[in-house]
């Protein structure tokens, strides 16, 4: 058991290398060991591109040691047809005989059904090792997969004495230069980014990815009556921008408005539209009222709190995340908290 647990958490090690461009597939890694040395390995790199164990296979020189060998992959094989072939069907086809996986994956397409084709096929099948760590690394694909809506991680900064803005709201930087990386970090790796009416008119952000290297976020804008001016940055079609409002649903170039109903919850309705257009992560960097309608809800997985080394005396209160202290971390002076949800783990 120890043997498949240290090959399992390589397998965790090389799914993280697709951080970022995987989504809205989950992140995999497969490790291939034959007489205890490892012969291959492989990740999913790229969304529509070939998965882990198609690159974990691909990479073995000597193909005829995989029929003596254990593949150890963190997420069941496929076993369906999607913009690639079944790998299941391929692991029965190199004759590996033996096949470790973390977790079974819950989507209606495979769950269950890449283990049968692998234990028809005759090859024996462990599951559950490292059951709860593998979960943990796929959050948002078990998210979006059980709750049909993205994955939401809070992120604000706030000042030692406890202010998210100055008097006034207007924007002011509270965090150092080395903080920006990690937040253009955080940015390259999910897929939209929330800000709200007030954040736009205070700060014009760009929300993009400027201090890393990466994609750029979509972005979500919430404008309830479209009174924001097309001069600012969101508006400039650099990406696709989707606009929750309730006077009109349109596409206008890159610019997605989308129409609510009053009668609605606001965030269950965002969170139902953007798992709709295929959102597996949202960070939500809007201000106090946005992220408290998150909190109020209980829509919520993840918060990201960032405690700057300033004071601003007065001005606006930084809202309080209740419960799920995970953990803290230092960057540059600033100290960096990581909540996680307790209720959705």
């Amino acid at each position: 058991m120890q043997e498949d647990e240290k090959y399992m958490r390589r397998c965790f090690d090389l799914a993280l290398m697709g951080r970022g461009n995987v989504s809205p597939n989950p992140r995999v890694g497969a490790v291939i060991v034959c007489e205890g040395e490892i012969i291959g390995e492989g990740y999913h790199k790229k969304y529509g591109e070939a998965h882990a164990e198609v690159n974990a296979i691909a990479s073995v020189e000597d193909k005829s040691l995989l029929e003596k060998s254990t593949i150890y992959v963190n997420l069941e094989p496929c076993c369906h047809w999607g913009k690639t072939p079944p790998c299941a069907n391929l692991i029965v086809e190199s004759k590996i005989k033996r096949c470790v996986i973390a977790n079974k994956d819950i989507n209606p397409k495979v769950y269950g059904g890449g283990i049968k084709l692998l234990q028809d096929n005759g090859i024996e099948v462990v599951t559950g090792v490292l059951e709860k760590e593998g979960r943990f690394l796929n959050r948002r694909f078990f998210t979006n997969q059980k709750e049909k809506r993205p994955y939401v991680i809070l992120k604000y900064a706030q000042t030692l004495d406890g202010f998210i803005a100055p008097e006034g709201n207007k924007g002011g930087w509270i965090s150092n230069d080395m903080m920006k990386v990690w937040v253009h970090k955080q940015r390259a790796e999910e897929d939209a980014i929330m800000v709200g009416y007030n954040t736009v008119v205070a700060d014009n952000p760009q929300l993009n990815v400027r201090n890393y290297s990466g994609r750029n976020p979509k972005r979500v804008v919430y404008d309830k009556f479209l009174s924001l001016s097309r001069d600012y940055n969101v508006f400039d079609n650099s990406q696709q921008t989707f606009i929750f409002n309730y006077l009109k649903e349109s596409v206008e170039d890159n610019n997605v408005f989308i129409k609510l109903e009053e009668e609605k919850s606001f965030v269950s309705q965002v969170l139902e539209r953007l798992y709709d257009e295929k959102i597996c992560s949202l960070v939500v960097e809007g201000g106090e009222k946005t992220l408290t309608k998150f909190i109020e809800s209980d829509l919520w997985d993840e918060a990201n709190v960032i405690i700057g080394q300033k004071t601003f005396g007065n001005g606006v209160k930084a809202p309080q995340i209740p419960h799920g202290l995970y953990a803290t971390a230092e960057i540059g002076g600033d100290i960096l908290k990581i909540y996680h949800n307790q209720k959705k783990l």
